[in-house]
């Protein structure tokens, strides 16, 4: 099975967007997936339930510094990978991508884990 594919199987199976995409990166992290579930439990519904930044993209740049980090700032890299999910979803808003305040859906949630773990794969785990 493909990571998209994996992402949404946990998605579907009690997982957040966010805990979704970074637990389909679990091998490559070293991190059991039970740590990565930990780690993404606050980012569902856009940033803690605000609606805010996407869990999907948090969880991609979450993966950047757990495998970009070395001490120096990855902010350029972080960058791209918030210009490229915007470019692809429309938004990196949660609120934005699921058309609440417009009745227009910019981004299904699943189609923004499948689009956050692309990017994983192209930018960071490439």
């Amino acid at each position: 099975m493909d990571k998209k594919e994996y992402a949404m199987e946990l998605k579907h199976n009690g997982h957040n967007c966010c805990q979704a995409v970074l637990c389909a990166f679990a091998e490559e992290t070293g991190l059991p997936p039970e740590t990565l579930k930990r780690i993404g439990a606050g980012f569902g519904l856009g940033l803690g339930c605000t609606e805010g930044n996407c869990g999907a993209l948090c969880a991609a740049e979450i993966l950047l510094g757990l495998k970009k980090y070395e001490g120096r700032s990855v902010s350029a890299q972080a960058k791209e990978i918030h210009a490229k999910f915007r470019e692809m979803c429309g938004s990196t808003i949660c609120r934005d991508l699921r058309g609440e305040d417009t009745g227009v859906v910019l981004c299904q949630c699943d189609d923004c884990v499948r689009n956050a773990v692309e990017i994983t794969v192209d930018k960071i785990f490439c």
